[in-house]
């Protein structure tokens, strides 16, 4: 049944900045996220605990989280790969912490050096430890719909791995296509037999408009009862550990969506676009989302930031 209402995830300042060339300050993540927070966002990926010579853009973590607005209606989620990425989340003030499980032994080590079964089992260990300190945790499953080095991924295998991970308790599921091959209708056959085990535990979405089907596939997934779907500002990001794995679904085209369908989000559009254009700024070049080119529609006033 198609959702009422969906709540936003932005990853941005996480999946969004981490695989673009350039390495914002501290200073200017802090002033992303806060223009999102005004724009209406409260859950924010804001970093990954991982190591910086992987992912060099991330390697202020804790100097971010430390400046951060801390507020009671607002939720920062930090990515986690092990238990040494929890011991670094748990020193810091993040809300919330989320790890993936990878759906093939190849990807899994290519992102994390380990098998899959090896990171289930770190999962539920790291679940534990965070739950015991009262930490939200959530688990998603990446490239659900594709590997993009052992290719297709079957539902059967992606309805076992949930019903492995949800034994630790996660707040939520996420499903992913990090490399963006999924189409409408494999996002409706999956979801739906992954509802089927894991009952009314809230499942939220992570798209990938890497072959233009990002959006589309979105849409599938709130006509699937998703409760939660990640989307970037401005389009950026993707995966620096799969090949050409560019283009997160834009907040801005995802939102302009959504609005036009009578969704609601209490996030306003408006100053989704005027953030991204202070990001083109900032990184010195044009954004992939859409909205900001073409406009709203009809024409309503751009909020400043």
């Amino acid at each position: 049944m198609s959702s009422e209402s969906i709540s936003i995830v932005e990853v941005g300042p996480r999946d969004g900045l981490q695989s673009e060339p350039e390495v914002l300050s501290t200073d200017s993540k802090v002033k992303f996220i806060e223009m999102a927070i005004d724009a209406g966002i409260r859950r924010l990926e804001v970093a990954s605990f991982v190591h910086p010579k992987r992912v060099p853009q991330m390697a202020d973590a804790e100097a971010l989280i430390e400046k951060l607005p801390q507020r009671d209606d607002v939720s920062y989620i930090g990515l986690i790969m092990n238990e040494r990425g929890l011991d670094r989340a748990l020193a810091t003030k993040v809300d919330e912490i989320g790890m993936v499980v990878l759906s093939t032994d190849t990807y899994n080590r290519k992102n994390q050096g380990v098998g899959t079964d090896e990171s289930i089992a770190a999962w539920r260990a790291i679940a534990k430890r965070a739950q015991d300190s009262g930490m939200r945790t959530n688990v998603m499953i990446s490239s659900a719909f594709g590997c993009p080095y052992e290719g297709e991924v079957a539902v059967e295998r992606i309805v076992d791995l949930a019903t492995r991970v949800i034994e630790a308790g996660p707040a939520e599921l996420g499903i992913a296509d990090s490399i963006g091959v999924a189409v409408p209708t494999q996002v409706a056959d999956l979801l739906g037999a992954v509802r089927d085990v894991i009952g009314d535990l809230p499942l939220r979405c992570h798209f990938h408009n890497t072959r233009n089907t990002g959006l589309a596939n979105a849409q599938a997934a709130v006509e699937a009862g998703v409760t939660w779907l990640d989307a970037s500002i401005g389009g950026i990001g993707g995966c620096p550990f799969a090949p050409a794995a560019t283009g997160n679904i834009p907040t801005d085209d995802l939102l302009y969506m959504l609005d036009r369908s009578g969704i609601e989000t209490g996030v306003s559009l408006e100053k989704i676009v005027a953030v991204s254009r202070w990001l083109e700024q900032e990184l010195g070049r044009s954004v992939p989302a859409l909205v900001p080119k073409a406009g709203i529609f009809p024409t309503r006033n751009t909020a400043t930031p």
